[in-house]
């Protein structure tokens, strides 16, 4: 008997997220294959992804685009759906992402993204690498490589890019104002660490520049100032989040001895 087709491949890549991962993946049953990628898991993680029976990669892997790379090429359907654990696909979105792939003549398209924080849906001011208002999260195999950056890696596409889906993906960001805090120290962290493995910081005056740019670009051009107070504090950990990078890179080098 010939087995039928897989269409339609959900991955979430995961780490430690026991207290997530149940939700994400009960949004998921929609996909006709469950691929979950569990990098340095120590919690229970693996245990409770059991009873949706996915295809599962476990693994260590310190830099982010080898871990999403090794969880596409596990991925067997026609096309995926890549998500992370604390999103969540709506009924409206999934069958609209049923509909588009198996209609679509294109290789890609744009999900809008729903950031939330608390219980707040945060509609504005998302952006320069530190959220998005949508991203291209549904694609055909074999048409996206993500880059060798341990965040934010880049990504490299072949072929076309078609209409954006209408639906929301629900993104639970936050929980709070202490969790974007620390989402912007580890982000900069980690960033700091693909600066210096790459020989190139740049420079004190260029990343005060890009600070002063990005939050005119969160606050002012994407209209971050209709979300008041949060608005604004959206604006200035994307217009932080290079600025600390370099110094955290910076510091690192001055501190390391001269041979």
């Amino acid at each position: 008997m010939t087995a039928t087709p897989i269409q339609l491949s959900a991955l979430v890549v995961a780490h430690n997220e026991e207290k997530r991962i149940v939700a994400c993946l009960q949004r998921l049953k929609f996909a006709d294959q469950l691929v979950v990628v569990l990098d340095k898991c120590t919690d229970k993680t693996k245990e409770l992804i059991k009873p949706f029976n996915p295809k599962v990669i476990e693994g260590s892997w310190e830099i982010e685009g080898d871990r999403r790379n090794t969880g596409l090429a596990a991925c067997d359907g026609e096309w995926i759906l890549e998500i992370d654990a604390d999103e969540h696909v709506p009924p409206e979105l999934a069958k609209e992402i049923r509909r588009v792939i198996s209609t679509s003549t294109a290789d890609r398209h744009l999900v809008p993204i729903g950031n939330i924080i608390g219980k707040r849906l945060v509609k504005y001011g998302w952006g320069a690498s530190f959220g998005t208002s949508a991203r291209p999260g549904l694609f055909r195999k074999g048409t996206k490589v993500w880059g060798r950056q341990r965040l934010h890696p880049s990504l490299t596409w072949t072929g076309t890019e078609g209409a954006p889906l209408t639906h929301l993906l629900l993104h639970y960001v936050d929980d709070d104002v202490d969790d974007m805090l620390k989402r912007l120290l580890s982000y900069s962290r980690a960033r700091s660490e693909d600066l210096l493995e790459s020989g190139d910081i740049g420079s004190l005056g260029n990343n005060i520049r890009r600070f002063f740019s990005r939050f005119f670009k969160c606050y002012v051009a994407r209209k971050g100032y209709k979300e008041g107070a949060l608005g604004f504090l959206i604006a200035l950990c994307a217009g932080l989040y290079p600025l600390l990078s370099y110094l955290r890179a910076r510091i690192r080098l001055e501190a390391t001895p001269k041979k």
